[in-house]
């Protein structure tokens, strides 16, 4: 038999333990806004996205009635009173460092306060105006 020496089992844990870190950390906020501006063929607008993160858009909610205004401290969702970790990235290290959570929590949050999904000029403006926020 031909056994490999234990010295390697801690590298190989180690190489398992940072490859589950990149994964949870496989995208960041800049990348995001690169992504949805290159999708909408333009580049996401702050103001705009300002402005789009206050409105109601003909519903009882807007993005701000859970996140907040500015979107710098906790939120509170609006009807289950669950709180809801800061949004700008500048105050949470962890917002859209995970693509599917990106797209899951757009998809989700978009349907509530439009009653569809937001289009990828709408999330690259509210992704500048997020960004923007130090």
């Amino acid at each position: 038999m031909n056994f490999r020496p234990l010295s390697i089992l801690p590298a190989a844990l180690l190489s398992l333990l940072c490859a589950g870190t990149a994964l949870a950390a496989e995208t960041t906020a800049a990348a995001q806004l690169q992504h949805w501006s290159a999708q909408a063929g333009a580049p996401g607008n702050a103001s705009k996205g300002q402005a789009f993160f206050n409105a109601r858009h003909g519903g009882e909610w807007s993005c701000a009635s859970c996140h907040g205004m500015p979107p710098t401290a906790q939120g509170k969702h609006a009807n289950t009173g669950k709180v809801i970790a800061p949004l700008a990235p500048a105050f949470n290290a962890k917002a859209f460092t995970d693509s599917a959570k990106v797209d899951k929590w757009f998809k989700r949050n978009c349907n509530d306060v439009l009653s569809r999904e937001c289009s990828a000029a709408e999330k690259a403006d509210v992704l500048a105006y997020l960004n923007g926020l130090k």
